[in-house]
Order: C-alpha cells, then structure tokens, then sequence
C-alpha cells in the first residue's frame, strides 16, 4: 500500500450532519470500521472496533449486574410455536416480528420453531421447573446473547433484524419484590447511560399502548439524539404474574401453602451503540466517552523513521499502558496526518503526539478529540494530565448533550401550540395527557409523535388534556422516535 499524504481527503468522505442527518451516521458507521451490511437485508456485520465498543458496555453493565445479585444464564435460541402462544398478548406483540424454521435438514418439521424475539416463554418455562419453595426465591438470572425480529425499516445499529443484547428475567414471592426490582434495574440503566455514555436520559412509565406486549407495567430512559429525535435507550417490565399464571410458576410459601410468582424482565441492546454515535458525533466522526471507548488514548509517532522517535513512544507506552487503554500507531505505511484522521474519525478522546523536538525537552503534544485543543505537556506530568483531561472529557460531552437536549425541549399547552412547535421543530415536547388511548392515538395521527413516556418527574403544565380539552392526569413527553 503506498504512503498516504497529509492532506487526504478521509474526513470529506463523510456526509455532514446538518446536511443529511440519516447519511452522516451511516457514514460514520461505515467509515470509523464499526459494522458491514451483512448478506440477508436488515442484517450487520460487526468490525472489531464496533464490537469492542460493545464489549466494553457488556462489561460494564455485568459488573453492575452481578453486584447486585444477579447471575448469567444461557437458553436456547429456538421456541416451540405452542410455547410462544401460552401468553395471548405477548406473542400477539411479537407475531409481525417473528422469523420461523420449519426444515430442520431435509425433513419438515412437525411443528415450527420460533427464531426467539424475546426470552419471556423459555425462562417462565424454565422457572416453572426451577422453583418450587420459597427458599428457591428470589432467582435474578440475566442473559447475554442476540435475538431475531423481523423489522420492516432497518438501520445499522438502531433497528435490526438480529442484534445483541442483554435481557435480565427474575422471579420473586411477592408483588412488592418485583416492583422494587423494576426500579432498581431503571435506576442501574439510567445511572450507566450518564455516567458512562454520558447520555442524559429521562426516566419514565410507558402508556397503556407503548407497553411492552404481556407486561403490567413498562419502565424507560428516552435520550435524545443530535438531529432531536428520541432513543428508547433501555426498558424495565414488571410482568406481574402474567406469565407465571399461565406457565404454572408456583411455589410453596413458609405457611405451606401454593402461591403463584412474580416476575420481571429488562433489556438493553446494541442500539445504544447508534445512541453514542448520534449523541456525541460530529462531522469529523465519532466522538467517544473515555469511559465507554475501547482506546482512550493514541500514540502517534513524528518522523518514526528518525533516531530515537518509536523508542521513546514505546517508553511512553508502557508508562501509560497499565493506567489507561493506549496503544501505538507506529504503522509505517501510512502519514501522520492520515493517521491523525483515522483516529479523530474513531472517536478517541486523547491523541499523544511524539516527535525528535518533543524527546528533546521531554514532552508530548496533547490533543483533546472533543474540542481539538492542542496542548505540549512534560512527560514527568503526563499520568496526571492524561487522567484530568479524560475526566473533563467525560463530564463536558455530558455537559454538552444535556444542554441540547434542554434547549430542544418544549411545552404545549393546547394541540394548536404543539403543531406549530412541531412544524418548525424537532425535539421533546411536554403536554398533559387525560390518559385516554384515543387522545394518545389522536396524537400520534395528526403529529407523527408517540408519548416516549410518562416522566417520574411530573409539572403541571394546565389543567387540561392537549387533545381532548378534558380534565389532565399526567404530563407526557411527546417526541418522533428511532
């Protein structure tokens, strides 16, 4: 491969946002190595650096996961269609989504398996054979693995028809049990998505027709995207004992007497790849949360071929390599300018510039990927500044995005102030709800929006619905959705 130059045009290769929204981050996808299309429609291929953004928030989430008791299971990928029809409103949620097998080799099966949308069928079967005293509960099992749903409209990322996820499925003795373990996981995914992601979320309750098919109730954190537009970022279902009814989950309390369980089931997926993508980029590429990215810092080498410059990037590296994710670009085929933009296009927070002038008066060149602030820093003072300078990263990206996300927040009292703010704007709009499905149906025809959530955080915003004009119940945050 010849040289690449300096001036190479890599980063003009991406559309920019404010100019096509949808083709910048397919760009982004494609040109920071995150994921191929794959060969049947709707499917991706993930690159190892998409993956290992992905591991990184595998680990960081089981971490969490297992200190509060949790522990990881494996189940089968395939569903019996007698199984899945057990619960009437879950598979009838699931049915438009459903990818069947139906040969198994040469031979016709006697009855279809399901390629699993979900696990709620196979874990509630396996925990009618798993619990039996109440000394068996509670169980806090969680999975990590991929599931199958037919979309229609796909996005690398977003919205796929197989994709990667974790999907935590507990049983508990009482009511109380699982409604605390709802909360308790939201809390944990909204605590994750700002401290890690530095994604701001809202924490809610979905409606009666956003809930989750078989669930009582459908907790959410709902995070904006650059472009205004909302990203259910993890979900949080209390099953009641929708599921252990039918599927028999009983188990014998201290008096002796048969009662049925209580259960729960939460998720979050590879989409919030896409949402790190869509929160934080710019148009030069990603931008990543140090405490999310798979390298938090890259060494660049300055004239490598010159005495000395490779030697002391290595004595830097190993100085740093304990402390931090860093590697070494010492790729002799390529610029440093052309590297510069490859790993500005891969969101690494902080680049380290090393060259003949800086082994002279024992520095680097510090540059921030955030803000493109360049700064020379003592090699003897390098740990600390590294360490400074990825936390002010992490809490300013933060910064930033709760910032857009306020000031592309709205109010509407009445529907004819909501369709002007929604024929100008994109971005969360606050009304008040009666609580009817209609209205919310209404809503949802004439303004493109759903209700992403019933907020905990609640304001009176009028005494009347914005839909009907009838008596309020509660305020709802409207907004179009990924």
């Amino acid at each position: 491969m010849g040289k690449q130059k300096q001036g190479s045009n890599y980063v003009e290769e991406i559309t920019k946002m404010e100019q096509d929204f949808s083709q910048w981050y397919t760009d982004v996808v494609l040109k920071a190595e995150l994921a191929d299309y794959g060969m049947v429609k709707g499917c991706m291929a993930i690159k190892p650096y998409g993956f290992q953004i992905w591991e990184q928030i595998r680990a960081g989430l089981n971490e969490r996961l297992m200190a509060t008791g949790h522990q990881n299971v494996y189940l089968p990928i395939l569903i019996p269609e007698s199984l899945l029809n057990k619960e009437k409103e879950h598979v009838e949620g699931f049915a438009p989504e459903v990818a069947w097998v139906t040969i198994g080799g040469e031979k016709e099966l006697e009855e279809r398996l399901c390629i699993r949308p979900t696990s709620e069928t196979l874990f509630s079967t396996m925990f009618a054979k798993w619990v039996n005293s109440w000394r068996d509960l509670p169980l806090l099992y969680n999975q990590w693995g991929n599931v199958v749903r037919w979309e229609k409209s796909t996005r690398p990322f977003l919205r796929t028809a197989e994709f990667l996820w974790q999907e935590g499925h507990t049983v508990h003795a009482t009511a109380e049990e699982s409604a605390a373990e709802t909360q308790k996981i939201l809390n944990l995914y909204s605590d994750y998505a700002e401290k890690v992601l530095a994604i701001p979320v809202i924490k809610g309750r979905k409606t009666e027709q956003e809930k989750f098919a078989g669930a009582v109730n459908t907790y959410t954190i709902e995070a904006m995207m650059h472009d205004g537009q909302a990203l259910q970022a993890g979900t949080s279902h209390n099953f009641g004992q929708n599921f252990s009814i039918p599927f028999e989950i009983k188990y014998q309390n201290k008096a002796g007497k048969m009662e049925y369980c209580w259960q729960t089931s939460w998720g979050v997926t590879t989409r919030l790849i896409g949402g790190i993508i869509m929160v934080h980029g710019d148009n030069r590429g990603l931008v990543l949360p140090p405490r999310v990215a798979p390298v938090q810092v890259i060494l660049v080498p300055i004239a490598g071929h010159k005495t000395g410059v490779l030697k002391k990037c290595q004595e830097v590296l190993q100085e740093l390599r304990n402390l931090y994710r860093v590697i070494i670009d010492d790729r002799d085929n390529y610029s440093p300018g052309w590297k510069f933009n490859q790993w500005e296009m891969k969101g690494v927070p902080l680049r380290l510039e090393i060259g003949p002038r800086d082994i002279i008066h024992e520095q680097v060149v510090l540059v921030r990927r955030d803000t493109g602030e360049k700064e020379v820093v003592k090699i003897e003072q390098l740990k600390e500044q590294i360490g400074s300078k990825l936390a002010d990263i992490q809490n300013s990206l933060f910064q930033k995005a709760l910032e857009k996300r306020e000031k592309r927040t709205y109010r509407a009292e009445q529907l004819k102030d909501f369709k002007k703010i929604i024929a100008k704007e994109t971005g969360f709009i606050k009304g008040m709800l009666c609580g009817n499905k209609e209205c919310e149906e209404k809503m949802k025809e004439i303004t493109r929006t759903t209700v992403r959530c019933i907020p905990f955080e609640q304001e009176k915003l009028s005494e009347r619905c914005i839909c009907c004009g009838g008596a309020a119940g509660e305020m709802a945050i409207f907004a179009r959705a990924y």
